[in-house]
């Protein structure tokens, strides 16, 4: 029998606990837990480099964040391991008021969401500071990129169409609430590993609203990065890395005068005010930064 290794990812410790002591209770499943981001993350790592990869991450919608949002989090060991089938049976999670509906390529009597996975734009809002998770759906898009071969379930509090598509857009292969029961979160599980999406059916239409407005504002943006010239294109990229006006200039061999006439311009046939704005639309449209690791662009190069 083929076993599935799940990593629980919750800063509180009583309900990250009580749902790996279930999960470990299934002859199939090896857990361990994890109480921030950046641990998730170590234990991923040092499981890759054993050989031992894990195959599903769950992880805590709200992680890092205190039950009002604000307060820090609860004090969590960096990794809580479990065995595989002697642990007990009980769980911090209850019988639910959610069914299931899975979403993927496939479609069928559930209704589908092309493009596999991960939902609709790409990019979306997650975000990791400083290489560090910073909350549950930053994770998600920190893992996908390190380990895209690793499921993400997102466990939340509370329905959010806009939160679950960010999470579906960062990586995310489910979103489950967390007083489900543990049938359907086991089935949750098995599912994402045959490359199913699931969402609980009251959040289908407001996820498929968010994905479908998300999608609208990446094709904007784009017609209005592919008004730039390659020139103006090069100096967004270089805003995107947070390169300031003399910094560009001296990567591109330009003087600083003429930087500012092409953030200018840039600036303009965005149709934004701002530095800012302008970066924020660039990453809508799939612009990313610059390699300030990689070579420059040569003086006399054939940017226009």
């Amino acid at each position: 029998m083929a076993r599935i290794r799940v990593l629980v990812v919750d800063d509180h410790r009583i309900f990250a606990e009580s749902l790996a002591a279930a999960l470990a209770a299934e002859q199939d499943v090896d857990v361990a837990a994890a109480g921030s981001g950046p641990a998730a993350l170590r234990c991923l790592e040092r499981a890759a480099a054993e050989g031992r990869r894990f195959d599903v991450l769950l992880v805590d919608a709200d992680l890092g964040t205190a039950a009002d949002g604000v307060g820090p989090p609860l004090p969590v060991p960096a990794e809580l391991p479990y065995g595989g089938a002697n642990g007990t049976a009980h769980s911090g999670i209850q019988g639910g008021r959610h069914g299931g509906t899975h979403v993927g390529a496939h479609g069928g009597p559930h209704g589908g969401v092309h493009g596999g996975p991960h939902g609709g734009a790409h990019g979306g809002p997650a975000r990791a500071v400083n290489g560090r998770a910073a909350d549950g759906i930053s994770l998600v898009g920190a893992v996908r990129s390190a380990q895209p071969g690793v499921r993400t379930v997102v466990l939340a509090e509370r329905d959010d169409p806009r939160r679950a598509a960010a999470a579906l857009q960062a990586g995310a292969s489910g979103w489950v609430a967390k007083d489900c029961s543990l049938v359907r979160l086991l089935a949750v599980i098995r599912g994402v590993l045959r490359e199913e999406t699931h969402l609980p059916p009251a959040l289908l239409t407001g996820v498929l609203r968010e994905l479908t407005a998300a999608r609208k504002h990446r094709t904007e943006s784009e017609r209005l990065v592919e008004s730039l010239t390659p020139r103006e294109r090069e100096v967004l990229r270089c805003m995107v890395a947070g390169l300031g006006r003399k910094a560009v200039a001296e990567r591109l061999f330009l003087s600083p005068h003429t930087v500012r006439t092409h953030m200018q311009n840039v600036l303009g046939k965005l149709g934004v005010h701002s530095t800012l704005a302008a970066v924020a639309l660039a990453r809508r449209a799939g612009v990313g930064p610059v390699d300030l690791a990689g070579e420059i662009v040569e003086r006399g190069g054939q940017l226009a």
